[in-house]
């Protein structure tokens, strides 16, 4: 389980990540800070990156566990966190672990992978072992939220180059 489609190789970007007008203005914070809180705690972020989500989650009075497998983004949003008041802190727990195939050992009301972090996984096998290993997490009457990019195939042919 080594192919990460690069996502570990490029540590600059969990600098920048919170700084990109695309990510930074996404108006979908408030739709899974809500569903978390419909859901109750705990909750399973998954790709939790610098914690634009996770955070106001936190804030909202949500248990919150954040995976990520990059260890950059977790910086960042350790480094976030600390800057959140105590309530908020003792909500979150970071796990750095691969999607994939990781084993938190308790099952959650809501698992949520905000911006696309499925897409990441490039092969069939990598998506149905990560499929797998949110369901033996999710509790039995719990909902998975997977936020996925569906995108112009005719856009994405008919582009010249340079654009």
């Amino acid at each position: 389980m080594s192919n990460t489609g690069g996502y570990e190789e490029y540590a600059f970007i969990a600098d920048l990540y919170d700084f990109v007008v695309p990510y930074r203005d996404r108006p979908d914070i408030r739709f899974f800070v809500d569903a978390a809180i419909d859901a109750g705690s705990p909750i399973l972020e998954v790709g939790c990156g610098t914690g634009r989500v996770l955070i106001p989650t936190a804030r909202a009075g949500v248990e919150v566990v954040g995976l990520d497998f990059s260890s950059h983004m977790l910086a960042v949003c350790s480094e976030r966190l600390r800057q959140q008041s105590t309530d908020v802190q003792s909500r979150v727990q970071l796990v750095q672990a691969d999607m994939r195939s990781f084993d938190l050992a308790r099952r959650f009301n809501l698992i949520t992978l905000p911006f696309r972090p499925f897409q990441h996984l490039l092969t069939v096998p990598d998506q149905r072992a990560c499929l797998e290993t949110l369901r033996a997490h999710l509790a039995d009457d719990g909902r998975l939220i997977l936020d996925l990019f569906n995108p112009s195939l005719e856009a994405l042919a008919n582009r010249q180059e340079g654009e």
